[in-house]
């Protein structure tokens, strides 16, 4: 696009892209705070897939507005793609999809295995994003029509959701499921509970952020401090991660002239550099500093561990310290970088810094009973969508007000807040609570 329209470059069309992508983000952001932790909630209760299958059908509905959008630009205007926006956000959008996939893996995987097995989620998602530019230019070369990708897209969300339905089965028994239903009923009175109070409660817009503050046998002054921290931590980077992606593609191509085929290879380059780090770096060290450490005291003393919910352990605190650096010099980069190969560098240099996000989730469900796992990342999934909606409008507003005098300015604030983030960390305090069965 940008190479065959000189008007793209142009700082004025810069800042209404900018604009409706962030109208976009907005709304499916907002809608997506509200329904994320009612989700999260509801899938320890009601079991982890039909709820996963409730957000994908929000991203189907949003495929079928962006076909009838493209197909019909002269009957439908470009502006119903904020329907589809809305639908997306309604049905939690990717984050809810996230918090309740991380959630089924917590029921099936011990917590010193979580991080890697979050990781490899986090992989998929970056290989598709490296990947998905790719397949598409391929597909739509072979096929000669746009549109046969966004109908390849809706294809795949109603094959995955047909596939979850009927194929894969829940991670929560029927009996846990109905053991978090009376567990809620006791807390939280009847669903038929009319009454003021409890009218109150469920319009309050930031009730499912009380898990961050458990009481109760098992939490301590230290647990909440750990949640609250980790869970700052997590929600800076993730808004970094969201306010800042379309930002850089569009300084890259105003900057340095990149057009299509270079930003696709940056964007392609620096998602494969995630997904390295994810499958193989974070697995290694987590055999190295716990399977193997493992091992090894077995051998010695007989003593077999049994590794159970304990808060973050050092390794964890340890590593996301020094993903964050990486963001930090990364970032640093963009702002300095003078040449678009020392940009593209800074990015395949703060790419490593991916690994932070699915230790911070796996750190966060250690301090937490198992059957309070779906509402923690429920809760997670609310602060993440406020993220989203705050940081894109921050960071994008700031792009385009600097983009014709000082546009590295964004670059600048992005770098402090991941040091701000990367001070924060260093309050959360290892092994800081009582194991949970």
């Amino acid at each position: 696009m940008f190479e065959e329209n000189p008007q793209c470059r142009v700082p004025e069309v810069q800042a209404l892209a900018t604009k409706f992508t962030l109208y976009m983000g907005l709304v499916t952001g907002l809608l997506s705070a509200a329904s994320s932790p009612k989700l999260g909630a509801l899938s320890d209760r009601y079991g982890r897939k039909y709820l996963l299958c409730v957000s994908i059908f929000g991203g189907l509905l949003s495929e079928i507005v962006t076909i009838l959008a493209a197909s019909y630009p002269d009957t439908i205007h470009y502006t119903w793609l904020l329907l589809g926006s809305f639908f997306d956000g309604i049905f939690g959008s990717f984050i809810s999809g996230m918090a309740i996939t991380h959630s089924y893996a917590a029921d099936c995987i011990a917590p010193s295995k979580r991080a890697v097995a979050f990781g490899y989620f986090h992989a998929c998602l970056y290989g598709g994003i490296a990947l998905g530019p790719f397949i598409a230019a391929y597909f739509v070369k072979g096929s000669g029509n746009l549109m046969d990708v966004f109908w390849l897209a809706l294809a795949c969300h109603a094959v995955f959701m047909l596939y979850l339905l009927f194929l894969v089965p829940d991670s929560l028994s029927k009996k846990k499921q109905l053991a978090a239903r009376e567990r809620d009923r006791a807390e939280n009175g009847p669903s038929d509970d009319r009454s003021i109070f409890n009218a109150l409660k469920v319009a309050n817009f930031l009730a499912p952020l009380k898990i961050l503050c458990p009481t109760g046998p098992g939490s301590s002054s230290q647990v909440r401090a750990n949640l609250l921290l980790l869970s700052t931590v997590n929600t800076i980077i993730f808004g970094v991660a969201m306010g800042s992606g379309t930002v850089i593609i569009f300084y890259a191509n105003y900057a340095f002239n990149w057009g299509d085929f270079k930003t696709q290879i940056f964007v392609g380059t620096a998602n494969a550099c995630r997904v390295a780090a994810l499958i193989v770096f974070l697995p290694l060290l987590n055999y190295i500093f716990r399977t193997r450490y493992k091992n090894k005291v077995r051998r010695e003393s007989g003593i077999i561990l049994e590794i159970r919910n304990s808060g973050s352990d050092n390794l964890d605190l340890y590593t996301i310290r020094a993903a964050l650096a990486f963001e930090i010099v990364g970032y640093a980069g963009y702002a300095a970088a003078k040449v678009g190969s020392m940009f593209f560098a800074s990015g395949v240099f703060a790419a490593f810094g991916g690994i932070a996000l699915p230790i911070l989730q796996s750190a966060l469900t250690k301090h937490v009973p198992h059957d309070r796992v779906g509402q923690l990342l429920g809760a997670l999934g609310l602060l993440n969508a406020l993220a989203r909606v705050v940081c894109p409008t921050i960071f994008s507003l700031l792009y385009a007000s600097t983009v014709s005098t000082f546009p590295q300015t964004v670059f600048v604030v992005l770098c402090a807040s991941f040091g701000i983030a990367f001070v924060v960390s260093w309050f959360v305090k290892p092994h800081s609570t009582a194991p949970h069965s």
